[in-house]
């Protein structure tokens, strides 16, 4: 998968998080996908771990991600800065923060996301 292909595809990663479309965010990602528990601390693998962790988060909080930009790294991985705004399920803002997720991939799958803060 080329540079500007990943970039494609993470944003229409974000856009099915947004819409809370779990199955195709889960599609494009390998079956054992590492991924951060940043709601609850440490790290959670593969599908049916990470689509447990976003329905008890969706259930307490509805965080909205925005990429804003994308940069490749000489090691593969792409950083994505992400414009995060958190709000409760009534809708007052909890949080707006600026992050950067960083995605590795095994071939056309995301492998494992990290947090930089």
């Amino acid at each position: 998968m080329t540079p500007p292909d990943r970039a494609d595809r993470l944003r229409s990663l974000y856009a099915a998080f947004t819409a809370r479309d779990v199955d195709a965010v889960l599609a494009a990602m390998a079956p054992d996908v590492d991924w951060p528990n940043g709601w609850e601390g440490g790290r959670l693998s593969g599908h049916e771990e990470v689509r447990g962790y976003w329905e008890r988060q969706w259930a307490q909080i509805r965080p909205l991600l925005r990429p804003t930009g994308f940069e490749e790294r000489p090691d593969g991985s792409v950083a994505v800065t992400v414009a995060m705004t958190v709000r409760d399920p009534g809708g007052t803002v909890l949080s707006r923060e600026t992050v950067r997720h960083v995605y590795r991939f095994s071939g056309d799958l995301v492998q494992r996301m990290d947090t930089e803060r």
